[in-house]
Order: structure tokens, then C-alpha cells, then sequence
């Protein structure tokens, strides 16, 4: 899988005649082979591709890089030199370069050594991955399942006692064991009092009876996340557990049915927030409904109150309304849909009516 050419098909309206690649996802994105940090760089022009890496990536390259003409760097041949010898070929005199991943001191390099003007262009490949073709979507429902495994097996296992250190261990090993390559994130795994943190940390402690153990976690599979949050009980839940938990399910219903190809990312979460607030829990719902999720596992586009955009169709967003009561308890219910002009897709199979353990 790579996508050189809808990269190229690009060029000619962003008024580029190449495009650079240097930043670890959008490269993955651009080639379909992943090398770490900066040991990579391609480059796009309207009718032709690049890949230049090191010598620990180089056969790797030759065996999975396909549409691109591949060269090693070497000893006074690093990426610069390279580049400048297939812009001169090229007669490439306008270069787009990732202004949101590249480092000043990147730029400042580039700009020296490349004999053309260097030109501001992340939203180019935003743009092109908002839009999941078929092979993305298999990755991402491949992800998925593996997670939704993971999660299947934990939830025999959670029991008092347990810290929250022991089931984000357990998580992160049972993806890995059903075929993830690694994880989207750090798994986030809190418990009573600490599930009141959306991105708390797992700690030392020790879940106990009546209270929520909220999991938040994902895995990558082909280059592509997978992203989920499950909340349940242990023991049992009370009568505010259960209302707080319910409202949370009824925010997540109400911000998937409004979710579709060309409404805005700030009416699906306007669907799902109206539930909480009418429930007297608006203070308590601190962050945007969804975000997209791909190659990376935050990116464009988002189902937020700041984004007045239509979304569009073939995007894959995260649906995660929550309810945090500060010291007390959180609640957080997340699956990750396909947007199409008739509705959405929900990619999430677990369930997710209120489980007591």
C-alpha cells in the first residue's frame, strides 16, 4: 500500500512541483514502509517518486517500496545531497515540505543546501488522509478486532486487587500476542477516583469493589490505529455510577446518529454534548467528542466544537463522549466510525451496555 500517486495528482492545484517528505507518518503514508524518526525521506514530483534511506533500512526498502526509485545515503551523501541532485535533474523550483513536522533547524538545512524555494504544504497530505481508501479501512478494522480481543480477555481477568499498572500490561500484551505491530498510545488504564483523569497515567493502584475501571487504549496493525475506551464496574455500581454511566451512552448514540458525510465537526458534537448538558453534567464533559484517526492516531478531522467544517466522507473518526466528576469518578465510552454520505459506519463491535465484573 503506498500513495505516491494521489500524492503527485496533488501537485499541480497546490501550485508545487514536488512534494517533501521527511516526517515518520506521512512518509509511512507516501511509501507504505515504515523507518523510524528521521531515517527517511521521500519525495513526490508530478511524475515521478523517491525514496532515500540509510543502509540499515536500504534492503528493507528495496523489498517493500513499490513506485518509487530508491537511493542510499552515505559517508558526504545525507539526504541533502541527494535531494539536490534530483531537484537540479528535476528542475523542481517549488518544493512542499511538511511545515508542521519539520524542525527549524531541518528547515534551515534544507533551505541552504536545496536549489529551489521550499514551500509550506502539511495540508496537502492532511487533506489527502482524511479520506480512508479500502486497504486503509482493512488495516484499521484489523486493528481493531485485535484490540476488541484484547479487551475480551481482560475483562476475565479484572478483578479487586489488581492495579491499574497490571491490566494496561496485560492489554498491551494480549494485542501484541493476536498480531499488533505496537501500540497507538500508551494505554491509558485508571480506576475510581483516578478515572475522573481522561488521560491519567496507570499507577500502582489498586482497583477496588464499587468502583469504574475506564480503559482507553489501541493498537497498530499495518501502519494503522486502532483506538477504543471501555468503562466498567467491579463488584457493583451505584445509583450515580449508573446515571452517569448511562448519560455518557446516550451522548455517544446521540453524537453517532448525527454523525455523517458533510455536517460539521462541531454539530456531532453539539449532538452528543446537548445530552450531557440536559443531564447537568456539562461542566463535566472537558474535551471534543471525536478526533481523526489513521496513520496516526490523532489527526484530521475532528468532531469538535472548533471545527466548523464538513466532514467528509470516507473519514474515520472517534466517538467519545465522557463524563468526569473531579476526585470521584470518570466515564468514558469510545468507538471509531466511517463517515459516509448516508450516515456512519460504526467500526466497534465490543459491547458496551454498563459491565459489572
Amino acid at each position: 500500500m503506498n500513495h505516491f500517486q494521489k500524492i503527485a495528482a496533488r501537485l499541480e492545484a497546490a501550485g508545487l512541483d514536488a512534494m517533501l517528505l521527511t516526517g515518520e507518518a506521512n512518509r509511512f503514508y507516501a511509501a507504505g514502509f515504515h523507518s523510524a524518526g528521521t531515517d527517511g525521506v521521500a519525495l513526490v514530483t508530478k511524475h515521478r517518486a523517491w525514496y532515500f534511506t540509510d543502509a540499515r533500512y536500504i534492503e528493507a526498502a528495496g523489498r517493500y517500496v513499490q513506485g518509487a526509485e530508491i537511493r542510499e545515503t552515505g559517508p558526504g551523501r545525507g539526504y541533502a545531497v541527494l535531494l539536490e541532485e534530483v531537484l537540479r535533474e528535476q528542475a523542481v523550483s517549488r518544493l512542499g515540505f511538511e511545515d508542521a513536522y519539520m524542525t527549524v533547524q531541518e528547515w534551515e538545512r534544507y533551505r541552504k543546501a536545496l536549489p529551489c524555494d521550499l514551500i509550506p504544504a502539511s495540508e496537502l497530505l492532511w487533506d489527502l488522509r482524511r479520506t480512508k481508501d479500502s486497504e486503509e479501512l482493512e488495516a484499521m478494522v484489523a486493528a481493531q478486532r485485535i484490540a476488541e480481543r484484547a479487551l475480551e480477555d481482560i475483562l476475565g481477568e479484572i478483578r479487586p486487587g489488581m492495579t491499574e499498572k497490571e491490566v494496561a500490561a496485560r492489554l498491551q500484551y494480549r494485542m501484541l500476542h493476536y498480531g499488533a505491530e505496537n501500540m497507538s498510545f500508551d494505554p491509558i488504564v485508571v480506576s475510581g477516583p483516578n478515572s475522573s483523569l481522561p488521560h491519567g497515567v496507570p499507577s500502582e493502584r489498586e482497583i477496588g469493589r464499587g468502583e469504574f475501571v475506564t480503559m482507553d487504549f489501541g493498537c497498530i496493525y499495518h501502519g494503522y490505529c486502532s483506538d477504543m475506551t471501555r468503562t466498567v464496574a467491579v463488584g457493583f455500581a451505584t445509583e450515580e455510577m449508573q446515571q452517569v454511566y448511562q448519560t455518557v451512552l446516550a451522548a455517544q448514540a446521540a453524537g453517532i446518529a448525527a454523525a455523517r458525510a458533510g455536517v460539521t465537526g462541531r454539530e456531532v458534537d453539539g449532538a452528543a454534548r446537548a445530552v450531557i448538558t440536559a443531564a447537568g453534567y456539562g461542566d463535566y464533559f472537558t474535551h471534543s467528542f471525536g478526533h481523526g484517526v489513521g496513520v496516526e492516531i490523532h489527526e484530521s478531522p475532528s468532531a469538535s466544537p472548533l471545527n466548523d467544517q464538513p466532514l467528509p466522507a470516507g473519514a474515520v473518526i472517534s466517538a467519545e463522549p465522557g463524563i468526569y466528576l473531579p476526585g470521584r469518578m470518570g466515564v468514558r465510552i469510545e468507538d471509531v466510525l466511517l463517515l459516509t454520505e448516508e450516515g456512519c459506519r460504526n467500526l466497534t463491535k465490543a459491547p458496551k451496555e454498563l459491565m459489572i465484573l
